[in-house]
């Protein structure tokens, strides 16, 4: 029997949260973090505009260019395959972990790996990623940047000595930092990292993360410039009944069209699975698919920033619209699910403004860019299932803070629509077919709300001090015919907790010759038992549990240590079984009374089950 190696906590000494001064020491590491996952989120953006100006206009520039501008004519067909292969071949040999969009890999590394991401992975990654983007691939650089941000936390995490949850805010730090300076915008990276990283919002973890992301953000402002991304003039304040109705409909047309993208990037990975050829050369046909729709719509291939930008001002056509609509969505979901290398947020952004381009035919006008800004947070919030992210992510990508309700609409019934209809997202769909499911839900936990007197026993079988033999045999004897009991606490004349035996003990005792000792529990008994008290938690009790290997513990009360019942595993199952009851029954609490004629009176009120 060991001992608790923590103090009990009396009920008034329990704060509302669990940190300690090392949230200090990880929010300083963090901001390191920060400010290094900036300068990668620069060294990205020019390796893009590297690779951009080498495979379609070939020369040295580190500009941030359009492919549309090439004079390659059928030629571009070549170059997304060119770029794939070099991708299929980095993967093959340098890192499998380099395919895919960053988000999947990163919460992978969270739940799976303890937070540690291999150092070819921040070197593969970005690179993998920039001759993806630079030779066509219509991705953007939000994935990757995740992905290498978080891998910089994760390897400078590898160096300290730090534990694994402490790991995994470092890691997100570092990849909410690469997105707050990838975008300029701060706050959306946070709860980014909230909705889909943390997997908590706890003080140790989201501090950090806070502080890390506005490093990187304050960094953006000497090494890249300052947001926001896409400006728009201001739009009304508020739309009125007919603009918020489109607000619905605007979010239902978005959260179809995020199932529909879903099943077909997950469709498309289907199909490839089925070829009868490597994967590596997955990749080289995706990029062929790439060339054919960006030889035929040339403004689908790359980041496509810049159509993001007309479309919130209103300056493309309807072929425009159209042709993002249609060659953007097939392309980018073949080339997904090929397994190349690239991010989901910016493709999502200008295939939401597509559609919001066309519900501009046809809703309210409330101003130029108006519905293409509420269908990109709205696709967001569907396809991605965040969205606070997406609501907040067009805010910050625009500064139009009037936007803020009909983002809220849309983005809402988005998340809504597409709950309802896709058991998983874009992003744990590939994490669940790697055999590993996880909910996304975040719930007060049931065993923190309900305390050791809601479960414990009070009929137990208690010693005193100075049973003699026979007691103990007979006790031994009656406790078997109402099931065993393992633990038994012995008591002093004031019924005060003096110390615990096993049954096993007890059994050793009682087999013993009756004249060996006068005081046959002093051999055997524990005097310093692990012990619960009446008004802890559960999950106080759960981890008192894990920590000395134990799994019951007599309760007492904390003035006279007087035992006043006992705890063991299986009681903590009520607190599930209540939990359970109260999401699963129904019963009519208020009920309507109805005055009949001639005074009297009916009662709808339904007796409780």
């Amino acid at each position: 029997m060991t001992t608790d190696p923590r103090p009990h906590a009396v009920a008034g000494d329990l704060g509302d949260f669990t940190a300690t001064p090392r949230l200090l020491l990880i929010s300083a590491f963090a901001c390191g973090i920060g400010a290094i996952s900036a300068c990668v989120a620069w060294a990205l953006l020019k390796l893009i505009g590297l690779f951009t100006n080498l495979f379609f206009f070939q020369r040295l520039s580190t500009a941030v260019v359009t492919p549309e501008g090439h004079t390659l004519g059928p030629l571009v067909i070549l170059v997304p395959v060119a770029g794939a292969l070099v991708i299929g071949v980095m993967a093959r040999y340098g890192s499998e972990r380099i395919r895919g969009h960053g988000i999947p890999e990163a919460i992978e590394a969270i739940l799976i790996n303890g937070s540690r991401i291999d150092a070819k992975v921040a070197l593969l990654k970005p690179l993998s990623s920039a001759i993806s983007i630079g030779s066509g691939g219509p991705f953007g650089a939000e994935g990757p940047i995740i992905m290498t941000g978080g891998a910089v936390g994760s390897l400078i995490a590898q160096f300290c000595h730090l534990t694994s949850a402490e790991r995994k805010t470092l890691l997100v730090a570092g990849a909410a930092a690469g997105m707050s300076a990838t975008f300029a915008a701060p706050l959306a990276a946070v709860l980014l990292a909230v909705e889909l990283l943390l997997f908590e919002w706890k003080p140790r973890s989201l501090i950090p993360v806070a502080l890390a992301s506005a490093t990187a953000a304050a960094m953006r402002r000497y090494i890249i410039g300052l947001g926001p991304l896409f400006p728009v003039p201001p739009h009304p304040v508020f739309i009125g009944p007919l603009g918020l109705i489109g607000c619905v409909l605007a979010g239902v047309l978005a959260g179809a069209l995020s199932a529909l993208l879903t099943r077909a990037v997950y469709a498309s990975e289907d199909a490839f699975q089925h070829l009868p050829i490597h994967w590596m050369w997955w990749p080289a046909i995706g990029g062929l698919v790439i060339g054919i729709g960006g030889w035929l719509f040339p403004q689908a291939l790359g980041v496509g920033y810049d159509v993001i930008g007309d479309l919130l001002k209103g300056e493309v056509s309807g072929r425009v619209i159209l042709g993002v609509l249609i060659v953007k969505s097939i392309i980018w979901s073949v080339s997904l699910g090929s397994g190349t290398s690239g991010g989901v947020l910016a493709p999502l952004l200008m295939m939401g403004g597509a559609l919001g381009g066309v519900e501009a035919w046809y809703f309210p006008a409330e101003g130029v860019g108006f519905w293409p800004l509420v269908s990109m947070g709205a696709i967001l919030g569907g396809t991605m299932r965040s969205p606070l992210t997406g609501i907040v992510f067009a805010l910050e990508l625009t500064h139009d803070i009037n936007m803020v309700l009909p983002l809220l609409v849309a983005a809402t019934i988005a998340h809504g629509f597409t709950v309802l209809t896709l058991r998983r997202s874009i992003l744990t769909e590939k994490i669940a077919r790697r055999g590993f499911h996880l909910s996304r839900e975040y719930a007060v936990d049931p065993l923190e709300i309900l305390f050791v007197r809601e479960v414990m026993r009070t009929s137990i079988a208690a010693l005193p001090a100075d049973a003699p033999y026979e007691s103990l045999r007979q006790s031994l004897h009656g406790d078997s015919s109402r099931g065993r009991q393992r633990l038994y606490p012995v008591i002093g004349d004031g019924e005060e907790l003096i110390g615990v035996v096993t049954r096993g003990d007890l059994q050793t005792v009682a087999d013993a010759a009756p004249d060996r000792s006068n005081a046959p529990l002093a051999a055997i008994l524990k005097t310093t038992p692990v012990v619960a008290y009446p008004d802890e938690s559960l999950r106080v009790i759960v981890y008192r549990m894990a920590e000395t290997g134990l799994t019951r513990f007599p309760v007492i009360d904390r003035e006279h240590r007087r035992l006043v019942g006992m705890i063991a595993l299986t009681d903590l199952l009520k607190a599930r079984a209540l939990n359970l009851d109260a999401e699963q029954r129904r019963e009519r609490v208020l009920g309507a009374h109805i005055t009949l004629p001639f005074g009297g009176r009916a009662s709808t009120r339904v007796p409780r089950a």
